[in-house]
C-alpha cells in the first residue's frame, strides 16, 4: 500500500496528485464539516487566541528583560516570569481544545463520508465494477478517506495557526524594530530557492519509489494468488529470484528519496540558524550602538524562531492538504456515481413472476465495444426448463445477467408475463429471481448465515430442509458446530463443492418464482452432481429455470435448448431434435 502524503519532520514525500476542481470539492468538504457549528466555534476561537497569545509572549518576554531581569527586579522578575507561564500554558490548552474538537469533527465526517461511500457501492451497477480495479476501489475506500481524516484533523488547524503565526509574527517584528525584522527574513529567499530545489529533486525519487512499491505488491498479490501454480509448476526458486530483484530495485530507489528529502530538515535549521544568526549580531550592535534593549534582542531571538518554524513546516502541510483534496475528489467521484437504483421510484412494483419470459431482438455490449449478444428472440414459457449452452465467451453469462437485471439490453426488450422487464424496480426482479452462479462467494460468519443471505427471516428448520433437497446437510452435519461452523471469507475453509452446495441451498430457500443456474453442478464430483440433480429437480418443478451447463448430459430433459456461438443463437429446440439436425450441438455431444 502507498504511503500516505504529508508528514512531518521537514520532509517532502514529492508532489502530492492535484484535485481537477480544487474549489468544488473544498465547497462539498465544507457541507459536512458546517454541521458541526459548535464545536468549529470552538476551534476557531481556540486558533485564533492561540495565536494571539503566541505572538504576544515574545513581546511580554521582551517587556520583563527590559523592566525587570535588567534593573534587577526579583519580586516583579518572578511574579512576570510566573504569568508568562501562564500565557505559555493557556497557549498549551488552546492548542490542545482545538486538536480536540476538530479531530471529534473530522471523526464524525469521516464517518459519514464513508458510510456514503460504502452505502453507495451497495447500489452501483456491475458496469461501474467492469471500469475500475478493485484495488483502486479500495484504495478510494481506504487511503484516500484516510487522507482527508489527516487533512481536517491536523493539517488544515495547522495551516490556519502558522498563517497567524506568520502574519501576526512580522506585524509585531516591524513593529518593534524594521531594521532587525529586515534581517530576519533575508534568509528566506535562499531558504525559499533551496526548499524549491530539494522538494523538485525529492519528487521524481519518490515517483520512482511509488512506482517500484506498486510493482512490488503486484508482484506480491500475482505470487499469493497464483501460489497453486507456482507450486505445481516448481517454480518457487525462479519467483524468488524475481522478488529478489524487485525488492532490490525498490530499496535503491527507497534509499534515494529519502536520502534526498532528507537534506531538506538539516538544510532549513541551518538556515534558520544563520538567520537567527544574522538577527543577534544585527540586534546586538543596535543594543551596543543605542537604538535597541536587551529586551527587544530577547524578543526578536523569540519572534525569529517563531517566525521560521510554521514557514518550514506550511509547504508539508499544504502538500498533505492538496494530497486530501485530490482523495476527496475521487471519493466523491464515486459518491456521485450513477446508481442502478435512483430510477426506481418512477418504476412499477413487481410482486411476482409467472414465468413467461421473451427476448426481443436483444442485443449487449460491454462499454460499447464489440456486440457480446446479437439480436437474440426467445420465447419461455412458463415453468420450462431451458438450458443454454455454447463455448466459453459465447455469451452464456450475459444472457442471464441480462435476465437479473445486472446490465440493460443495447438494444431490443425483455418482456416478463407480456411486460418490459425494464418498467419494473430492480430490487422487486431480483427478489423473485434465485441464482446460483458458477463462482460461489460466501460471506464470513456461520453457514447458517449464508445459506439464509436471500432469506433473512428463515427459521433453522426451513434453513435445515433447504440444506437437505441440495444435499448440502449431508456435510454439515458432520462438522464440528454444524450449521454454526464458522466461514472464512470467500469460504476458504470448505471446499468448492461444499460452497457449492451452500450457494444451492441458499437459492431453494429464497424460493423464488424464477430459477437461475450458472453451471451450478460445474463444481462437483459425478455422484454429488446425481444427488444435488435430485433436489433441484423438485426445486424446479411449476418454476421457468434457466441453466447453463459445461456438462450436456445433465440439460438433456430441457425443454428448449440454446446453443449460443459468438453471441448469435445457431441452433434451438430439445435434445432430440437438436441431434437429428446434426449441427454444432451434436458435435459437443460427440466430443464428450
Amino acid at each position: 500500500m502507498p504511503n500516505r502524503p504529508g508528514g512531518g519532520h521537514g520532509r517532502p514525500t514529492g508532489p502530492a496528485p492535484k484535485a481537477k476542481d480544487r474549489k468544488r470539492t473544498l465547497f462539498r468538504i465544507w457541507q459536512y464539516v458546517r454541521n458541526y457549528n459548535i464545536q468549529l466555534t470552538i476551534v476557531v476561537v481556540a486558533v485564533i487566541l492561540s495565536s494571539v497569545l503566541t505572538v504576544f509572549a515574545p513581546y511580554y518576554l521582551g517587556v520583563i528583560v527590559d523592566q525587570y531581569i535588567m534593573p534587577k527586579d526579583i519580586d516583579g522578575t518572578i511574579k512576570n516570569a510566573v504569568i508568562l507561564g501562564i500565557i505559555y500554558l493557556s497557549i498549551s490548552l488552546l492548542m490542545w481544545l482545538q486538536t480536540f474538537y476538530m479531530i471529534k469533527i473530522s471523526m464524525r465526517v469521516i464517518q459519514e463520508v464513508r458510510q456514503q461511500l460504502f452505502d453507495q457501492l451497495q447500489l452501483l451497477p456491475l458496469e461501474f465494477f467492469d471500469k475500475h480495479q478493485t484495488g483502486d476501489l479500495m484504495s478510494r475506500v481506504t487511503n484516500d478517506v484516510d487522507n482527508l481524516n489527516t487533512a481536517l484533523s491536523q493539517s488544515v488547524v495547522q495551516i490556519i495557526s502558522s498563517v497567524l503565526t506568520i502574519v501576526g509574527t512580522g506585524i509585531a517584528m516591524i513593529y518593534l524594530s524594521w531594521q532587525l525584522a529586515i534581517a530576519s527574513v533575508i534568509i528566506i529567499p535562499v531558504m525559499f530557492y533551496t526548499s524549491k530545489a530539494i522538494i523538485k529533486k525529492s519528487g521524481k525519487n519518490y515517483a520512482m519509489k511509488q512506482k517500484d512499491l506498486g510493482n512490488l505488491n503486484g508482484q506480491i498479490e500475482e505470487n499469493i494468488s497464483g501460489a497453486e501454480i507456482i507450486t505445481l509448476f516448481n517454480a518457487e526458486k525462479s519467483k524468488i529470484s524475481d522478488f529478489n530483484k524487485m525488492n532490490e530495485k525498490y530499496r535503491q530507489s527507497a534509499m534515494k528519496a529519502e536520502i534526498t528529502s532528507g537534506f531538506l530538515g538539516p538544510t532549513n535549521n541551518f538556515l534558520n540558524n544563520i538567520g537567527l544568526t544574522i538577527v543577534i549580531g544585527t540586534g546586538a550592535i543596535m543594543v551596543v550602538t543605542g537604538p535597541a534593549t536587551i529586551g527587544l534582542l530577547a524578543s526578536f531571538t523569540t519572534y525569529s524562531r517563531q517566525f521560521f518554524r510554521p514557514i518550514n513546516q506550511i509547504s508539508n502541510l499544504l502538500n498533505t492538504l492538496q494530497s486530501a483534496i485530490a482523495g476527496a475528489e475521487r471519493v466523491f467521484e464515486m459518491i456521485d456515481e450513477k446508481s442502478e437504483f435512483i430510477q426506481d421510484h418512477e418504476k412499477k412494483t413487481l410482486k411476482s413472476i409467472k414465468g413467461d419470459i421473451r427476448f426481443e431482438n436483444v442485443s449487449f455490449a460491454y462499454n460499447d465495444s464489440k456486440m457480446i449478444l446479437q439480436n437474440i428472440n426467445l420465447d419461455v414459457k412458463k415453468g420450462e426448463m431451458i438450458a443454454v449452452v455454447g463455448p466459453t465467451g459465447s455469451g452464456k453469462t450475459t444472457l442471464i445477467n441480462l435476465l437479473s437485471r445486472f446490465y440493460s439490453p443495447t438494444e431490443g426488450e425483455i418482456f416478463v408475463d407480456g411486460q418490459p422487464l425494464s418498467q419494473y424496480k430492480i430490487g422487486d426482479v431480483r427478489k423473485l429471481i434465485s441464482v446460483v452462479l458458477q463462482d460461489t462467494y460466501l460471506f464470513s460468519g456461520t453457514i447458517l448465515d449464508n445459506i439464509r443471505f436471500g432469506n433473512p427471516e428463515a427459521t433453522e428448520e426451513q434453513v435445515i430442509e433447504a440444506s437437505t433437497i441440495a444435499r448440502a446437510h449431508q456435510f454439515i452435519k458432520y462438522l464440528p458446530n454444524q450449521y454454526q461452523e464458522f466461514v472464512q471469507p470467500g469460504g476458504v475453509n470448505l471446499s468448492q463443492g461444499q460452497r457449492q452446495l451452500i450457494a444451492i441451498a441458499r437459492a431453494i430457500l429464497e424460493d423464488a418464482d424464477l430459477l437461475i443456474l450458472d453451471e451450478a453442478t460445474s463444481s462437483v464430483d459425478t455422484r454429488t452432481e446425481s444427488l444435488i440433480q435430485e433436489g433441484l429437480n423438485a426445486l424446479m418443478e411449476n418454476k421457468t429455470t434457466f441453466v447453463i451447463a459445461h456438462r450436456l448430459k445433465t440439460i438433456e430433459a430441457s425443454d428448449q435448448i440454446i446453443v449460443l456461438k459468438n453471441g448469435d443463437i445457431i441452433e434451438k429446440g430439445n435434445h432430440q431434435s437438436l441431434m437429428e439436425n446434426e449441427g454444432y450441438y451434436f458435435e459437443m455431444q460427440n466430443q464428450l
